[in-house]
């Protein structure tokens, strides 16, 4: 449930229904799934954006990290640099509550985190509040 909750936030944070509408909302959601689904495990309590940059940093992704959480312009990911980044057990849960497969979860992923993380980090720094708030206080 908190999946489907971050990812309708995500989705309207992203703009969903603009330019690339479905592609961004279908992957704020997935996003917003596998949020939650870090959430659930534990990882950074009611934000757990800051659990999935550290692993994204952990599998030497520092510099496009850094880049969407900074100034200038957000560095690309790929589907295979998530899948070795997010725990499987979470893009496992993700990709189930979307309705598509872990590697088709990574892809979409991919394509909406460097400008979701950038819209969540306004300030350059992962703010401590809970995500939900967070999102929120961005829709303003």
């Amino acid at each position: 449930m908190a999946g489907n909750d971050l990812g309708g936030l995500l989705g309207g944070l992203l703009g969903g229904g603009q330019q690339g509408g479905a592609a961004s909302g279908g992957g704020a959601n997935i996003l917003g799934a596998l949020l939650g689904a870090l959430m659930s495990k534990g990882g950074g309590g009611n934000n757990p954006l800051g659990g999935l940059l550290e692993g994204l940093t952990k599998a030497g992704l520092t510099d496009q990290t850094q880049s969407w959480v900074g100034p200038g312009e957000n560095q690309p990911v790929t589907g295979d640099q998530v899948r070795q980044a997010v725990p499987d057990d979470a893009l496992r849960q993700a990709a189930e509550q979307a309705g598509v497969s872990p590697e088709q979860a990574a892809d979409q992923i991919a394509q909406v985190l460097p400008g979701a993380v950038d819209k969540l980090t306004p300030n350059g720094q992962v703010p401590s509040e809970s995500l939900e708030d967070i999102i929120r206080q961005q829709n303003l």
